[in-house]
């Protein structure tokens, strides 16, 4: 069946404290509804080991994703599309720090994904688009609503409704990836570059800044801040803010513990 196939590898890297999962479906690393439900299922995986810090996502080859498997779209009943959305983006619930790194095609829900993780980039050479104009849909796995979040309200309808690609430069510019580099090379230095330095900071201090991002920025203003200020709060009586302030005192690197 065309809804079947894929893989989603696993693999830990720096003493187990991180995820790098790696899309593997042909050239064009093209996602299965199963490969949906693989990708939830190692999210839940990572979200249950609090040795995990950091999790990485990347395609195996010459692209990220050029999207889903069109010829399986039509043996699905209308009602199997409810949860659509659920699985791939697993990501934007979980709540430990996500990295994209994208070279190469990212479309269809290949950017669904990637607009659900935190931070996103990509090589020079890499492309964005959510084509599903072409075939008389929608995206259907939140990219209409995070990339206009993330682009402007115009520049997606703009793509979206005329299934333009997004370059590289476009993408950097505009806050759809965090930074563009020049070649895979450069893509895995830099993203080792961001691990590294979210390994530094306190695991818990990284989720409650995720936590508070994605709830207030979709609030009111006042609202946002108020989420804000109790988080801080909160992460005043905790151990990691007491190690942060002795080792900045010391002079020393913190060892921090997640709690």
């Amino acid at each position: 069946m065309a809804l079947t196939g894929g893989r989603i590898g696993l693999d830990r890297g720096h003493d187990g404290r991180v995820a790098y999962l790696t899309i593997d479906h042909g050239k064009y690393n093209i996602i299965t509804m199963e490969t949906r439900q693989v990708m939830a299922d190692r999210f839940a995986e990572i979200d249950a080991d609090e040795d995990i810090q950091v999790v990485v996502i990347q395609g195996d080859g010459e692209h990220f994703s050029s999207g889903g498997d069109i010829s399986g779209f039509m043996e699905l009943d209308p009602v199997d599309f409810t949860d659509l959305g659920q699985n791939i983006t697993a990501p934007a619930r979980s709540p430990k720090p996500v990295i994209t790194a994208v070279d190469g095609y990212c479309f269809g829900v290949g950017l669904e994904l990637a607009l659900s993780t935190d931070i996103r980039i990509a090589t020079q050479r890499s492309e964005f688009a959510l084509p599903e104009m072409r075939l008389g849909m929608i995206p259907g796995s939140g990219g209409t609503q995070r990339l206009a979040r993330l682009i402007g309200l115009s520049r997606a309808k703009y793509h979206v409704m005329t299934a333009t690609r997004i370059n590289a430069r476009q993408a950097g510019d505009w806050g759809l990836v965090a930074s563009v580099v020049e070649d895979r090379a450069a893509l895995d230095a830099e993203v080792e570059r961001v691990v590294k330095a979210l390994l530094g900071f306190s695991p818990l201090a990284a989720r409650t800044a995720k936590e508070v991002l994605d709830k207030g920025v979709d609030a009111p203003l006042y609202s946002g801040i108020e989420l804000e200020r109790k988080a801080y709060a909160m992460l005043r009586s905790s151990h990691d803010f007491a190690e942060g302030v002795a080792a900045f005192t010391e002079k020393r690197s913190p060892k921090f513990q997640g709690r």
